[in-house]
C-alpha cells in the first residue's frame, strides 16, 4: 500500500496534462513496472524461481482503488491485469496452472484481453455484436481470425486472453495470444470520452497460430457448460471494475476538497478550513451537497467491501464453489456495482457543478465510460429474485 500511495501521488501530479494529451500509456506502464505493482498483482501463492509471489484479492482491490483515485485509466489497466492473471486458475486444467503462472511471473507479463461479453444482468453469454473471434482447425493446427476491440493495454500488453468460437463445433474457448506475433495488428483508439490513457484499441487477428497449450479451457458463457470456478471470472472482473469506479469517485471528492482548501488559503484571513467551514455568508447548501456526496461514497465503499469479502471467500474455496455460495456472491457483486455506479455518477456530476474547476471533468468522463454497462434494471431484478428465493441465513445477511 505504501508503494501504491507513492505511485498514486506520482500519477496525480500530471494526470490532467496526460489526460489532455491522450497518448498510448507507454510512460504510465513504465511507471507501473518500475513500482513493482504490476508484477505483484498476480494470484497469491504463484511459484516462480523457488519463491512464492502474488497478492490476495482484498489487498489487490485496495491497491487498484488507490491507483484509480489518482488515475482512472491506470486503475482500470492494473485491475484488468490482475483479474486476467487468474485466467489459468479460472479456465485451465489444474495440472497446467502452476506452469502457466510461473512463466507469467518469471517473464513479468502484463495481461490484457477479454474473456466474454457480459449482459446488464451480470450473466456472461455468447456475443451478438459481431465481435466474435473464430478459431479454425486446419491441417497445420488451430488458427485465430477476427477483430476485437479491447479496453486496455492494446499496445503494451505482453499476453492477451480472449474468448473465441470454434468454427467446427460452435463451442467457446479461452485462448492465450502473443500480441507481438506478425499476424496481430493493433490500432489504438483516439478521442475517447473518458479513460483516454487506458490503452484501448482494436486488434485484428489474421491466421494467428494457436498451439494446443495456448487453449486454456471453456469460456464462461454458460454456467452449466463450464466448471463452477470459471463462472467466477466475470464476477471478479465486474467487482474489480466496481473498485475502479469507486476509486475515481473518491479521487474526484479528494481533488475538490484540495482545491477548496487552496481557495480558502487564498481568501483574506483564510485559515485553510475549505468546504467544511465556508466563510460567513456562504451557501449552506454547499455543505449539504458535500455531506451527501461523502455519505454516498462511504455507503458504496461499505457495500463494495461486503462483496469483496464474499468474492475472496469464493476464490479461496478453490475450483468447487457450491451453487449457493456462487449465487450469493453474484448477487452481492451486482449490488456493489449498482450502488457504486449510481453514487459515482452523482459525485462526478455534482463535484463538477459545485467547483466549476478546470480539469475536474475528467473524473466525470472516466466514470461515464466505466459505468456504461447497460441499464440497472436487470441486475436489480436478479438481486430481488435472489433475495426472495434464498434461505433464511442468506436473507439475514442482506437485511
Amino acid at each position: 500500500m505504501r508503494v501504491a500511495r507513492d505511485l498514486g501521488d506520482d500519477l496525480a501530479t500530471d494526470a490532467l496534462d496526460r489526460d489532455r494529451a491522450g497518448k498510448p500509456p507507454y510512460d504510465e506502464v513504465a511507471r507501473l513496472r518500475d513500482s513493482g505493482l504490476q508484477a505483484a498483482l498476480v494470484p497469491p501463492g504463484t511459484a516462480a524461481g523457488g519463491t512464492e509471489a502474488g497478492m490476495d484479492w482484498e489487498d489487490a482491490c485496495a491497491i487498484v482503488r488507490r491507483i484509480a483515485a489518482a488515475d482512472g485509466s491506470m486503475g482500470e489497466l492494473l485491475g484488468r491485469h490482475h483479474v486476467l492473471s487468474w485466467s489459468a486458475r479460472f479456465f485451465a486444467a489444474p495440472d497446467r496452472v502452476g506452469e502457466l503462472e510461473a512463466r507469467a511471473v518469471r517473464e513479468r507479463w502484463l495481461w490484457a484481453g477479454d474473456t466474454g461479453a457480459t449482459g446488464a444482468d451480470g450473466a456472461s453469454r455468447p456475443r451478438d455484436d459481431g465481435a466474435c473471434l473464430l478459431l479454425t482447425r486446419t491441417a497445420g493446427g488451430l488458427r485465430l481470425n477476427g477483430v476485437r476491440t479491447l479496453p486496455t493495454a492494446v499496445d503494451v500488453a505482453d499476453r492477451l486472453v480472449l474468448d473465441a468460437f470454434c468454427t467446427g463445433t460452435g463451442e467457446s474457448r479461452v485462448v492465450l495470444v502473443d500480441p507481438h506475433h506478425p499476424g496481430v495488428g493493433r490500432v489504438p483508439l483516439s478521442d475517447r470520452l473518458g479513460q483516454r490513457l487506458a490503452g484501448a484499441g482494436t486488434v485484428r487477428f489474421d491466421d494467428v497460430p494457436i498451439g494446443v497449450d495456448d487453449v486454456l479451457g471453456t469460456a464462461a458463457h454458460d454456467e452449466y457448460a463450464v466448471a463452477p470456478f470459471a463462472a467466477v471470472a466475470p464476477l471478479a472482473l465486474r467487482l474489480m471494475l466496481t473498485h475502479v469506479v469507486l476509486g475515481v469517485a473518491q479521487g474526484a471528492l479528494a481533488e475538490a476538497r484540495d482545491l477548496s482548501r487552496v481557495a480558502s488559503h487564498a481568501r483574506p484571513g483564510g485559515g485553510g478550513e475549505g468546504l467544511l467551514a465556508p466563510p460567513p455568508g456562504a451557501d449552506a447548501d454547499l455543505l449539504l451537497t458535500v455531506g451527501e456526496l461523502v455519505l454516498a461514497v462511504h455507503s458504496a465503499s461499505a457495500v463494495t467491501g461486503h462483496a469483496t469479502s464474499a468474492l475472496a471467500e469464493t476464490l479461496r474455496a478453490g475450483r468447487a464453489p457450491d451453487a449457493e455460495q456462487l449465487a450469493d456472491t453474484a448477487a452481492l457483486v451486482a449490488a456493489a456495482e449498482a450502488v457504486t455506479v449510481k453514487a459515482a455518477l452523482s459525485i462526478g456530476e455534482r463535484v463538477l457543478d459545485i467547483t466549476g474547476a478546470e480539469g475536474l471533468d475528467r473524473f466525470w468522463r472516466n466514470i461515464r465510460v466505466l459505468a456504461d454497462r447497460g441499464p440497472a434494471g436487470p441486475a436489480l431484478r436478479a438481486i430481488g429474485d435472489h433475495f426472495l428465493h434464498c434461505d433464511a441465513a442468506t436473507s439475514a445477511r442482506w437485511t
